[in-house]
C-alpha cells in the first residue's frame, strides 16, 4: 500500500518545499508534522490534509470512534509514541460473506502522520491482525489517546517492558525507573495542559483515586488518567512538591511555591498551592505566562463602538479607569491590551501586579510581595515618587490603596485597577463602601468597565438551529433586552461538535463588555449615596449596553449561545 515504506513526504509535496522546509517537518512531532507542512505550504491544514491522503493514498478518517476491542492490544507506550489510535471503520460493502476469526480481522488504525515501517514493525509484535492506515485530524487522535489511555499512560504504562519507545531506547534502564517515570508523568500532564489551553491544573486525592482536573476556557474538565495512577500518588505530590521548592515533609500545613516550567519551547511561570485533605496533599497549579502573544482589543471581542469610547478615555492626561469581573474574567487581559493602545515612548508606565502575567515592552513592571512588606498600596505609595504618566494597580484590595490611586488619579497621572463587583455601577459603590468619600469618587473615576468571559463557538462546526418565539423572547427578557429584538429572528447558531473542537461545539473565549461612563447626572447620584441600582438605571437611560445586552449582540453575531451568555451573568441579574 503506497504510504506504508517511509514517512518521509509524498514526492509530489516534497518538491514544493526547501531542504530546510523538508527537515522542520521531520523534525516536528508527530502530532505537529501537518501543522509544520500547512505552515510551510501556507495552505490551510484541512487543504494540506486532503493533498496528503491523495499523495500517499490513504483515506482521512473523520467522526473517529475507538474501536474497545482493539484497545488492549497496543501498549500506552507505543499509542502515545506514534500518535495512532485503533477504530471503528466499515467501509460500504466490506462485510465478508463469512465472518472472519477475530486474529484475521483488519485492525483499523488512526494516524495523525504517515505510517513508516519502524511502526508497522512495533504493531506486529503485539498483533497479526492485517493493518489498515487511514489519516485523521492530529488533534482529534491525540484527544482520544487521552481519552481512552489517559494523560502520561505512555510514561506509567507497566502492561508491556517488551516496549521500549524510541526516544528512551538509549537509556533503557530509565524506562522501568519508577521515579523517571514520574518525573515523565507530570511533565506530560503540564504539557497536556498547555496544549488544552488550561489556566489550571487541580490534582485532587479521593477515595480510592487521584483525581486530575484541568480548567479550560472558565469550566473545570476532569482527565481522562492512567488506571494504575493511584500507586503513584505518593510520588507524583512528592514530585509537584519538589519542583516548587516545597518542604516535601510537611504535609500537615498549606504550602506555596512556583515552578519554572521549559518544555517544547514554552516557558510557563506555575504558581503552586498545597493544601492537606482527608486522604492526601490537593494541589493546584496556576498557568501563567503561557501565552506570549498579548490581546489586543480587537482580539477581546470589543465592538468598534466600544473601542471608540474607551479609546478617547485613554487619551485622558489624568483619571481613573477601572476594570470589574470575578477571577477568570480576563481582567488583567483588558489592562494589558489598554496599556500596549497607549504605550509610547514619552509616556512612563509603570505597574503595580500580582502576579506579573504577560511582559509589556518599555513598560516597568514590579511584583508585589507581601510576605517582606511589599503591599499593593506600599509600592504604590513609592511609584508616585517614580514620575510616571501612567500606573496600572493590578488590584485595589483595600481602602489605602483605593485612597493612594485617587490621590494619585487627581494630581495628574492616568490610573488603571481592577476591583470585584458584578456590574460597572457597582464599582462606585464598592468603593464608597470602602470608605472613600462621595466626592473624591466622583471626581476621579472616569471610566469603568465590567466584563465577562463567554465561550466561542467553533467556526468548523456550528451551524444554525431553529429557535422558537417564545424562547427567544424568553432569554432576551432575562438578559435585559427589548422584545423587539426578537422579530423576524428565527434561527440562531448552536454548537454541534467535531474533530477540530473535540466534540464541545467551542473554541476560544470571547468578552462580553459594561461600559460606564459618569455624566452629570450621575456624579449628583453618586454624591447622594444612592444605590447600584439607581445608578444602573441612570446609566441605561444615558445609553450604557449591559452585560446582557452586550453578550445578545454577541449571539445574535454568531459568536455564542444564549446558553453560554446566561451562564456567566445570571448570577448578577437583580
Amino acid at each position: 500500500m503506497p504510504g506504508l515504506e517511509t514517512d518521509s513526504l509524498p514526492a509530489t509535496l516534497s518538491a514544493l518545499l526547501s531542504e530546510e522546509q523538508r527537515q522542520t517537518v521531520a523534525e516536528a512531532p508527530r502530532e505537529k508534522r501537518l501543522e509544520a507542512l500547512a505552515a510551510a505550504l501556507s495552505r490551510p491544514e484541512s487543504e494540506v490534509l486532503q493533498k496528503l491522503s491523495a499523495a500517499a493514498g490513504l483515506d482521512i478518517a473523520s467522526n473517529l470512534e475507538t474501536d474497545p476491542e482493539a484497545r488492549g492490544l497496543l501498549p500506552a507506550r507505543l499509542v502515545h509514541e506514534y500518535q495512532i489510535i485503533p477504530i471503528k471503520f466499515a467501509a460500504p460493502g466490506s462485510v465478508p460473506p463469512f465472518p472472519l476469526p477475530l486474529h484475521a480481522q483488519p485492525l483499523h488504525l488512526a494516524a495523525a502522520w504517515l505510517p513508516d515501517d519502524n511502526m508497522t514493525d512495533w504493531l506486529r509484535t503485539f498483533t497479526p491482525r492485517p493493518l489498515i492506515w487511514h489519516l485523521a485530524v492530529a488533534e482529534r487522535v491525540h484527544q482520544l489517546i487521552i481519552e481512552n489511555f489517559g494523560v502520561g499512560s505512555g510514561s506509567l504504562d507497566d502492561s508491556d517492558e517488551s516496549y521500549i519507545a524510541p526516544e528512551a531506547q538509549k537509556e533503557t534502564e530509565e524506562v522501568v525507573d519508577e521515579d523517571a517515570a514520574v518525573v515523565r508523568f507530570v511533565t506530560d500532564v503540564i504539557s497536556q495542559a498547555i496544549e488544552d489551553q488550561a489556566t489550571d491544573i487541580h490534582f485532587e486525592p479521593q477515595e480510592g483515586q487521584l483525581r486530575i482536573r484541568y480548567r479550560v476556557d472558565g469550566l473545570l474538565v476532569p482527565v481522562p488518567v492512567p488506571e494504575n495512577l493511584l500507586r503513584f500518588q505518593d510520588a507524583i505530590i512528592s514530585r509537584l512538591k519538589i519542583m516548587a521548592r516545597m518542604n516535601i515533609s510537611e504535609k500537615r500545613l498549606p504550602q506555596d511555591g512556583r515552578i519554572n516550567f521549559k518544555a517544547h519551547g514554552i516557558v510557563l511561570d506555575i504558581r503552586v498551592s498545597t493544601v492537606p485533605t482527608i486522604y492526601a496533599e490537593s494541589i493546584s497549579l496556576r498557568l501563567l505566562n503561557q501565552k506570549k502573544e498579548a490581546y489586543t482589543m480587537d482580539r477581546l471581542g470589543m465592538s468598534a463602538e466600544e473601542q471608540s469610547q474607551i479609546t478617547s478615555i485613554l487619551d485622558y492626561p489624568h483619571g481613573i479607569i477601572l476594570v470589574t469581573g470575578p477571577t477568570g474574567s480576563g481582567k488583567s487581559t483588558s489592562l494589558n491590551a489598554f496599556l500596549r493602545k497607549i504605550n509610547s515612548t514619552d509616556l512612563r508606565i509603570i505597574t503595580i501586579e500580582d502576579p506579573i502575567e504577560y511582559e509589556v515592552p518599555g513598560v516597568n513592571q514590579m511584583q508585589v510581595r507581601p510576605e517582606i512588606g511589599l503591599t499593593f498600596a506600599d509600592a504604590l505609595r513609592h511609584v508616585l515618587r517614580q514620575d510616571p504618566d501612567v500606573i496600572m494597580v493590578g488590584e485595589i484590595r483595600d481602602k489605602d490603596t483605593a485612597e493612594i490611586a485617587i490621590r494619585a488619579s487627581l494630581t495628574g497621572h492616568l490610573v488603571f485597577s481592577t476591583l470585584h463587583t458584578n456590574d460597572a455601577p457597582g464599582a462606585i459603590t464598592r468603593l464608597v463602601d470602602m470608605g472613600i468619600e462621595p466626592f473624591l469618587v466622583a471626581s476621579a473615576i472616569e471610566l469603568v468597565i465590567a466584563q465577562r468571559l463567554v465561550r466561542r463557538l467553533c467556526p468548523q462546526c456550528a451551524k444554525p438551529a431553529p429557535i422558537t418565539k417564545v424562547k427567544l423572547l424568553e432569554n432576551l427578557a432575562i438578559l435585559g433586552c427589548d422584545a423587539k429584538e426578537a422579530e423576524g429572528m428565527e434561527t440562531l447558531q448552536s454548537p454541534v461538535g467535531c474533530d477540530r473542537c473535540r466534540g464541545t461545539g467551542y473554541r476560544g473565549r470571547i468578552g462580553i463588555f459594561e461600559i460606564f461612563r459618569l455624566n452629570d447626572e450621575m456624579h449628583e447620584l453618586v454624591l447622594k449615596r444612592e444605590s447600584t441600582r439607581t445608578l444602573a438605571d441612570c446609566a441605561r437611560k444615558h445609553g450604557m449596553r449591559t452585560l446582557g445586552q452586550s453578550g445578545w449582540e454577541k449571539v445574535k453575531a454568531g459568536h455564542t449561545t444564549f446558553d453560554e451568555v446566561l451562564r456567566v451573568i445570571t448570577v448578577t441579574e437583580k
